[in-house]
């Protein structure tokens, strides 16, 4: 039976072999795009287009066309590709017809197997000024391919959409495409190979990226290495290839014999086999990456996407159930005939019917989704390291001080209405790019909160996250400084004090002010220099080079003009030289500096003491609810944490 998806719905691929027909009623040019973990074309050379129309596992065709069919094998994209996009683009030039897909019928693109049979197909509604659209994707999830509806449009052509896809030549790319699709190649298309005895489709022997769709174009050089999202350094390894043996057809293997590879990462974990016609269980670390700190990020990344598409479809269903009443209302009671007897209440009733039945069909979607991302949860939240862990996880009780920085620190948890108890843990990665503002001001969703109690709260969300940042770090490679004029946080920045884990003393009035933000400046000034000047090692004797961060409290209490711009300054250069900042602070009460302090908001990331839903998704931009990574009332985890963090900085020092 075929899936009918709406806009963000998903639907399982239970085949490898495949085939995307397009339907557009009007010439389009047909693409697709390669995607690593992250969703981004690394280069053009991940681009199936008109003019470079196969890739390893992929072909499109070379002319615009309002019928196209697409030939996909899953088993032959490399290891490092996690999606692959369909593109449609309405033709430009002279005479290339409708320049928006406002103008022409809904293109229809269906996935279909070999013999034909339609697995998912999706009508691409909702265009108008756009001329490029995002159809579909298909995507790894959990060791298996899964087919979402994108629909996302973008009224500067191919283009803005391949720059979105994250290609630097974008427009370039955009251009050449366009001169294919103007001097009408011809489709030249050799036959599939013949089927086997057991129903399978014969391979060439052409190496590691043999196609069943005949002769390709070679791929970018390391195209099928693997690699480790941005910001981590992969080991330095070759092409893993063994060694041909003499005569055997395919390619030749050139490395040196005596030399061996660097060892791939070890095999990801694997569930047991599901019952017949039950999803497969899920197992912690199922996702890309070269170790079970990065696997788990990247799964729970994969769950965040989920949700936020999963939601999307839902939402989606949802308004076309209500708009298609409402047509279906009005021309029914447009009739004056209706408005008499009984056909009008017939005909209202048949209506609200169909809207129950298809918000009934998508609860019963998502309902399905979130139990399958709910026992997803169940198994990874307790696998978690202590720095993607909650405060509550037991693995807190058996920590030792690392001796390695992890990828990325949890600094809360968020969910949206529809998602009931299902939490995703917040991840920020490390080290931190930008600063941290704690809002201490009074919240929406909690009028009857009062000002020293929620400040109060937003103190001790700071010293949970300073002390979280503090216990994932190495000994000696993470200090904490404190601002606190009015000593209004005495209380809450009890345990870092109690411990010793700090620098010094909280910094008290103006004066303490004016030093903490003096020396740290001077800090940023003489890295900066040492950078620049291309010397780093000529930093003076006894530099303390470790990660720094600058709490600050009760701001702007205790700053005068020189501190306000100090402070800017942190914010803006601290970051790329190793000093965070974290401000407690509501924004009303420095008011009073009026714009100064604009950017110095927007160039921090806000986060709530009390749960608040003013966070974004980068995919459909759902609000999703913040709620803060507190310790339990009545923990001693905290404390005992600490304690370890400060003993092994005095065996460090």
């Amino acid at each position: 039976m075929t899936a009918e998806l709406v806009r963000g719905q998903n639907h399982p691929l239970s085949q490898a072999r495949l085939e995307i027909r397009v339907s557009a009623g009007t010439p389009v040019v047909a693409s697709a795009t390669l995607g690593d973990e992250n969703g981004k074309a690394r280069s053009t050379e991940w681009v199936a287009h008109p003019g470079a129309p196969t890739l390893p596992g992929l072909e499109v065709s070379r002319q615009a066309a309002a019928d196209h069919r697409l030939a996909v094998d899953l088993d032959a994209v490399p290891e490092t590709v996690h999606r692959v996009s369909v593109l449609l683009a309405l033709p430009t030039g002279d005479g290339a017809g409708p320049a928006r897909f406002g103008a022409v019928a809904a293109p229809f693109v269906a996935v279909t197997g070999l013999d034909g049979t339609e697995v998912a197909s999706y009508t691409i509604t909702g265009l108008d000024a756009e001329s490029a659209v995002v159809a579909l994707e298909l995507y790894r999830r959990q060791g298996a391919w899964k087919v979402r509806a994108v629909g996302q449009g973008y009224a500067g052509g191919l283009a803005e959409l391949l720059t979105d896809q994250g290609l630097p030549e974008a427009h370039h790319l955009a251009g050449h495409i366009d001169e294919a699709v103007a001097r009408s190649l011809a489709r030249s298309v050799p036959a599939p190979p013949q089927r086997t005895a057991d129903g399978d489709r014969t391979r060439q022997a052409a190496g590691p990226h043999a196609s069943p769709y005949g002769p390709q174009s070679p791929p970018a050089p390391g195209a099928a290495q693997p690699t480790v999202p941005q910001g981590l350094t992969p080991p330095d390894s070759p092409a893993l290839t063994q060694p041909s043996a003499p005569g055997a057809s395919g390619p030749i293997d050139y490395s040196h014999p005596g030399r061996r590879p660097a060892a791939p990462p070890p095999p990801m974990p694997t569930a047991p086999p599901a019952a017949p016609g039950q999803p497969a269980q899920p197992v912690a670390g199922d996702a890309t990456g070269w170790s079970m700190d990065e696997r788990l990020y990247n799964q729970i990344w994969g769950m965040f996407e989920d949700l936020a598409r999963t939601t999307a479809a839902y939402r989606s269903a949802v308004d076309f159930a209500d708009s298609r009443m409402e047509k279906e209302l009005d021309q029914a009671l447009s009739d004056p005939r209706h408005r008499i007897g009984g056909q009008g209440d017939a005909a209202r009733e048949a209506a609200q019917a169909k809207h129950a039945h298809l918000v009934d069909q998508a609860r019963a979607a998502l309902d399905r989704d979130l139990a399958q991302l709910a026992a997803e949860a169940d198994v990874v939240e307790p696998a978690l390291p202590p720095a993607y862990a909650r405060w509550d996880n037991p693995v807190w009780h058996g920590y030792r001080v690392p001796m390695e920085i992890p990828m990325a620190v949890r600094v809360g948890d968020l969910h949206l209405p529809e998602s009931g108890l299902l939490r995703i843990p917040m991840l920020l990665r490390l080290p931190l790019e930008r600063g941290l503002w704690i809002d201490s001001g009074r919240s929406e969703l909690f009028d009857d909160a009062d000002a020293t109690g929620l400040g109060n709260l937003a103190m001790e969300t700071a010293v949970a996250l300073a002390a979280r940042l503090l216990a994932i770090h190495p000994a000696g490679e993470f200090t904490v400084h404190v601002v606190d004029p009015a000593g209004s946080g005495a209380q809450a920045l009890a345990p870092l004090v109690r411990t010793g884990v700090l620098a010094a003393p909280p910094a008290l009035g103006a004066a303490g002010v004016a030093d903490v933000l003096g020396r740290l400046t001077e800090r940023v000034d003489l890295v900066q220099m040492a950078v620049r000047g291309g010397a780093p090692d000529s930093l003076p004797p006894g530099f303390d080079t470790a990660q720094q961060l600058l709490i600050v409290n009760d701001f702007p209490h205790g700053f005068d003009d020189r501190a306000v711009n100090q402070l800017r300054y942190l914010a803006d250069e601290g970051p790329a030289v190793g000093v965070h900042l974290m401000m407690v602070a509501d924004r009303e009460e420095a008011s009073a500096y009026g714009p100064l302090l604009d950017p110095l908001w927007r160039s921090l990331l806000r986060l709530t003491p009390v749960p608040d839903d003013h966070l974004a998704d980068p995919w459909v931009g759902h609000a999703w609810t913040y709620e803060p990574a507190l310790v339990p009332p009545g923990s001693q985890v905290l404390q005992q944490v600490l304690t370890l963090v400060a003993a092994a900085r005095t065996k460090y020092t």
